[in-house]
């Protein structure tokens, strides 16, 4: 558990930032979650739809209650909760598989410029795959891993545990490693942005 809580050193930083840029991927690295939210919301325009992904690191940060709660932005999230699932479940799935901006976290980045999400239900994966005109990840330096095999090894042993206890917690039932995205080029330049945080952020 230890080896995947361990920050990323600064040459390998450095190497991932010029893989994910020659993968379409803008990439920032700060030092510190307070400096990823100022970057996040000098990129995301007041006004803007924005559908916040279910992120430990976003929470943590302040990204999420800054988003929906503030009034500044046309939640996506909120309006979804006011929502009849029963009813408008249909509608539901459109307006969160193609918001105006997607914000969210990975559970792997490659040193190669490969980024991975993994779901169980799959929510958040129609967003970053396509559906979202802009994406922003902010990501724990923790999370870079050598290859794509290691980044799932890091899901199977260190996100999946954490994330089932905190599912548990949360909705009274477990998560599960159910659908896996793998982006390994992003052709819409300036869609997706990562910013890489100094800082042990999330799972």
């Amino acid at each position: 558990m230890e080896k995947w809580e361990n920050l990323a050193d600064e040459q390998s930083l450095q190497k991932t930032v010029a893989a994910l840029k020659g993968s379409g991927i803008e990439a920032v690295v700060v030092k510190d979650g307070a400096e990823a939210k100022r970057k996040v919301l000098e990129l995301v325009p007041v006004g803007a739809e924005v559908m916040t992904m279910t992120s430990v690191t976003l929470d943590t940060i302040g990204v999420a209650q800054e988003i929906n709660e503030s009034g500044k932005y046309d939640s996506v999230k909120k309006k979804l909760m006011s929502m009849d699932r029963a009813t408008q479940g249909r509608e539901m799935q459109k307006l969160g598989a193609a918001p105006e901006w997607a914000l969210g976290s990975v559970h792997a980045v490659t040193e190669d410029g490969k980024v991975i999400v993994a779901s169980a239900t799959g929510s958040q994966l129609p967003a970053y795959a396509y559906g979202a005109g802009k994406i922003i990840w902010v990501v724990g330096a923790q999370k870079i891993v050598k290859s794509q095999e290691e980044g799932m090894k890091r899901i199977v042993e260190h996100t999946f545990p954490l994330e089932n206890a905190r599912a548990q917690k949360v909705y009274g039932m477990g998560s599960n490693i159910s659908k896996v995205l793998i982006i390994s080029k992003e052709f819409a330049p300036g869609r997706i942005t990562m910013i890489l945080v100094k800082e042990k952020l999330g799972f």
